[in-house]
């Protein structure tokens, strides 16, 4: 057998037992639940990814509310968009904390949008909810973890949450289905160029 012909041979052998072992792991598969995702790390893109997971819902006639935390007072491209779809928004809108600079308007911001989420993940109606930059809220002690917990636990059986944020506390990850890490490798603003329109915000 020539070589070429060889090489084709091996590379189908090997395909084919990919393949069944894809086939087998999709076959064992069977449970349908509402699933808990963690998208957390120090690299950019966690809150990409959530928003990425919301788009995709509603792309499918899925419903879906978001939570902003940290991030609210800026300009949101996902915000603009996804609200034209009928996505509902909670924004604690205080922007961050080190512009805030006052701790217990931040604790009574964070109670109030937290309030409007305990609704979302309450609501038979609402098959997505993101959680963007929960994490913060906990590493910061401006919410319970039993609240979050709580709400968490008694959301519908079908609803689907996505949290992100850096340093998940290791409860909502120990709850989580599903939970993948960031990694920054390089990051443009190390390198002194601005976070950009479209791209960062």
């Amino acid at each position: 057998m020539a070589t070429d012909e060889l090489k084709q041979q091996r590379h189908r052998e090997r395909q084919q037992r990919l393949k069944a072992q894809v086939d087998s792991a999709v076959a064992a598969a069977t449970d349908e639940k509402g699933l808990l995702l963690v998208i957390t790390g120090n690299g950019k893109g966690k809150s990409t990814s959530g928003f990425g997971t919301v788009a995709r819902a509603v792309g499918h006639g899925y419903t879906a509310a978001v939570v902003q935390f940290i991030k609210g007072s800026w300009d949101c491209g996902e915000r603009n968009l996804l609200q034209q779809h009928g996505v509902q928004f909670a924004v604690m809108a205080t922007g961050f904390t080190w512009d805030t600079q006052d701790k217990a308007a931040d604790i009574a911001a964070a109670g109030q949008v937290w309030q409007q989420a305990e609704q979302f993940l309450a609501d038979l109606a609402i098959d997505v909810v993101l959680l963007d930059e929960l994490t913060y809220m906990l590493s910061y002690h401006y919410l319970p973890l039993e609240r979050i917990e709580q709400a968490l636990l008694q959301r519908p059986a079908t609803q689907h949450v996505v949290i992100t944020g850096r340093a998940c506390h290791r409860r909502l990850i120990e709850l989580a289905d599903t939970v993948s890490e960031v990694q920054n490798v390089k990051h443009a603003f190390d390198h002194g160029i601005k976070a950009q329109r479209g791209i960062d915000w």
